[in-house]
């Protein structure tokens, strides 16, 4: 089929060895690439109840069909395993420049099992697969890593030109749960802990690089569609925000509405956002908008610390997230130590939302003589030394490298530890944005906002956040648009841009195929159920889709607001019904 190669590799580190196999078209009609490819896989191959730790857990590399190709947007990878954060479903993306080096090795998907006898860096290209000694790159940074694996390349592979990179930092090496696998120095596939994953597996980095090209079905139609797209967005409101502000905007909006997690979630809003938003970003660091590959929005901020202790210091950020998770919960109250504390994450190689909840949960642990550990709130050096305890494992850091679950049993304090299934929230707060509520008890891979972004029509005003009848019904399509996104890979600041007819616009345009919304819909809707069985099958129930009782309990300061066990019950009831699921949130065995 256009828009594919056919081709899955798969790799057995055990014996470092590796062979192609085939892959049927109707895979790919039933699937599409990315997240629909990866979840079959993982279903086909993936032992019942494996320790994510162990060599028998898989872990898949992805690609979709519009990856190397001139789609806006498209320049995103997925990896896919099972979480060892949450023991679930993991899904993970990044974007920057990697995705499109993958697309030219002529491989829909990568998949790894085994585990090395030695630390080792993998070569991926068309001319071969490679295995080389990573004893001299173990214990290096991210940034570091990257620089020595590409100067190799440059070196070595004279038909290469350039390639891209992803490898993971110390954190990664330890087992940390929540690592991540960072390429382009601070794009990281950030969730999940699948830097831990292939940590386990002895494998510091791979690299990507090839000369294949894709056939897409209808090129003059691609050509003329990105085009069009360029032209219309030009305009956009929401292109020229991101583009202007990037995700820091979100303090702002998030604070305004009462719904910025703040002081470990006890607040909805900072007293020092204005030293932490958007416009204290570009008083304090030098900006420049950055983008990946094939985006005109240029989300990224690429920054610089003006003055002060960390002046000169560079970063791709801080984003919106890691300043909720460092400036909310931990009131930090400085942009510029946010970015220094986003730099050690980034180059450690760990999550910057569950690092920054797991930190203010340690402060909460110390003010109420739970541990003797010295730590509060807005403490920046204090956080910076826990950071580094928790990716090398040492003294406390070893119990919170496990995640927030080891921790709050550890410390008796389950009532009070903020996750679902084993992952904390980013920066949305359900009790004023209820619908975000459905989405972190709903999302196969535990508290997460980008399976549907649904604080976007909450926000807007699309839908009242404090309706429940009838929410299930919007959030199921938003979700549903948005795995499509992800078989595609697609970037999520293209979901105003790329509504179903784009979406059956350039499925047609790469592939060939006629989808309509009807049958995209099916498409994301057996993808959906797919996860939901991976995830019964590794142990799910309805009670781990719940919100933590927090939630329902303690009232924001600022809106007086909850979401009660009640709403929360009926917006999960409603949605497994939307889905064709049973009132156990079970679907039918096919």
């Amino acid at each position: 089929m256009k828009g594919f190669y056919n081709q899955v590799l798969k790799i057995n580190l055990s014996d470092q060895n590796y062979q192609t196999e085939p892959v049927a078209d109707k895979i790919f009609e039933k699937y599409l690439g990315g997240k629909g490819f990866a979840t079959h896989l993982l279903l086909e191959n993936n032992p019942p109840g494996v320790d994510p730790l162990s060599p028998e857990n898989h872990l898949i590399l992805t690609t979709g069909p519009v990856s190397g190709t001139p789609i806006w947007g498209s320049c995103r990878y997925g990896i896919y395993t099972k979480s060892p954060q949450t023991g679930f479903y993991s899904e993970s993306y990044s974007g920057g420049t990697v995705a499109d080096y993958m697309a030219r090795t002529g491989f829909d998907a990568v998949m790894l099992h085994g585990s090395s006898a030695d630390p080792c860096w993998i070569e991926i290209s068309d001319q071969g697969i490679f295995f080389h000694d990573a004893g001299g790159l173990w214990g290096l940074d991210t940034f570091e890593t990257e620089d020595r694996v590409k100067a190799w390349i440059k070196e070595n592979r004279p038909d290469a030109k350039k390639c891209g990179v992803v490898c993971i930092g110390p954190a990664g090496e330890n087992g940390v749960s929540f690592a991540v696998i960072e390429n382009d120095y601070w794009r990281s596939a950030g969730r999940t802990g699948v830097g831990a994953v292939i940590g386990s597996k002895n494998i510091k980095a791979m690299v990507f690089w090839g000369n294949r090209k894709k056939e897409v079905a209808h090129p003059d139609l691609i050509k003329k569609y990105v085009k069009d797209v360029a032209r219309d967005a030009k305009d956009d409101a929401g292109v020229q925000a991101y583009k202007s502000k990037g995700t820091p905007m979100m303090v702002d909006i998030m604070s305004n509405v009462g719904s910025f997690p703040t002081r470990y979630w006890h607040k909805g809003e900072a007293a020092h956002k204005e030293k932490i938003n958007a416009d204290a970003m570009h008083e304090h660091l030098n900006v420049t908008p950055n983008a990946c590959l094939k985006c005109f929005i240029a989300c990224g901020r690429l920054s610089t610390v003006k003055e002060g202790r960390h002046k000169g210091l560079k970063i791709e950020g801080p984003e919106y997230e890691t300043i909720y998770a460092f400036g909310g919960l931990c009131e930090v109250d400085s942009i510029e130590e946010i970015a220094y504390l986003n730099d050690i994450c980034d180059r450690l190689g760990m999550d910057t939302i569950s690092a920054g909840n797991l930190v203010a949960f340690t402060i909460e642990a110390a003010r109420q003589g739970k541990i003797d550990y010295d730590i509060d709130y807005g403490q920046p050096d204090k956080i910076a030394n826990l950071l580094k305890d928790m990716a090398y494992r040492r003294e406390i850091g070893e119990i919170l490298s496990r995640g927030i679950k080891a921790a709050a049993k550890e410390w008796d304090m389950e009532d009070q530890a903020i996750h679902v299934k084993g992952m904390e929230p980013p920066g949305y707060d359900p009790r004023v944005l209820k619908g975000m509520g459905l989405a972190y008890g709903s999302s196969p891979r535990g508290a997460c906002h980008l399976r549907a972004t649904f604080y976007k029509p909450e926000l807007t005003k699309m839908i009242d956040p404090d309706q429940i009848e009838g929410k299930a019904e919007m959030f199921a399509e938003w979700e549903d648009r948005l795995i499509i996104f992800d078989t595609f890979i697609l970037c999520r600041f293209y979901r105003d841009l790329y509504q179903w007819e784009e979406l059956a616009t350039i499925i047609k345009g790469v592939t060939g195929l006629e989808l309509d919304r009807e049958r995209m819909r099916l498409i994301a809707g057996n993808i959906s159920s797919a996860t939901r069985r991976f995830n019964i099958r590794e142990g799910l129930t309805p009670e781990d889709d719940k919100l933590p009782k927090r939630f329902h309990k303690e009232v924001l300061p600022e809106t007086k607001k909850i979401i009660t066990e009640e709403q929360m019950d009926q917006l999960l009831k409603d949605y497994y019904r939307v889905r064709g699921w049973n009132e156990m949130g079970e679907p039918s065995s096919k």
